[in-house]
């Protein structure tokens, strides 16, 4: 069985209408995807998901701005499908990330770094579950 991962295309991909180019580059790396939908959910729901970032400064504003629109939400699947996917994305500030990462190139600065990813197996154990049920997940 492939290691998975979850990858959340935040509210500012959506706005701006570049899911397809996200997509694009999870692909080409030899990914594959293995669920996907699209959902709003409430400050509630990010509190929870978020929860191990409560009391830091950007928390609140965090939790906010991924209630504030829907999200893409994607499962992918792949030898060290966590690793690719953290490098695709590059560093959590845009600002930091490099140009030809997804960060590098559409990220607009914090919380508007325009993607989510796992950093760790134990998060996406965790993650997963929270949007999706075993029988909701492909297995190629």
């Amino acid at each position: 069985m492939a290691e998975k991962t979850l990858v959340i295309y935040k509210p500012d991909a959506i706005q701006r209408n570049i899911v397809g180019e996200i997509t694009i580059r999870f692909q080409d790396r030899g990914l594959k995807l293995v669920a996907a939908k699209m959902g709003w959910y409430p400050v509630e729901f990010w509190e929870e998901f978020y929860a191990e970032h409560k009391g830091k400064e950007f928390y609140v504003r965090l939790v906010n701005y991924m209630s504030s629109g829907p999200v893409f939400v994607t499962v992918w699947a792949g030898e060290n499908s966590i690793a690719i996917a953290r490098q695709l994305a590059g560093a959590t500030d845009p600002m930091e990330a490099v140009p030809g990462t997804i960060r590098g190139n559409y990220g607009l600065g914090l919380p508007m770094n325009t993607v989510h990813c796992c950093d760790s197996e134990e998060a996406a154990e965790r993650e997963i579950p929270m949007f999706f049920k075993d029988e909701e997940i492909f297995e190629w």
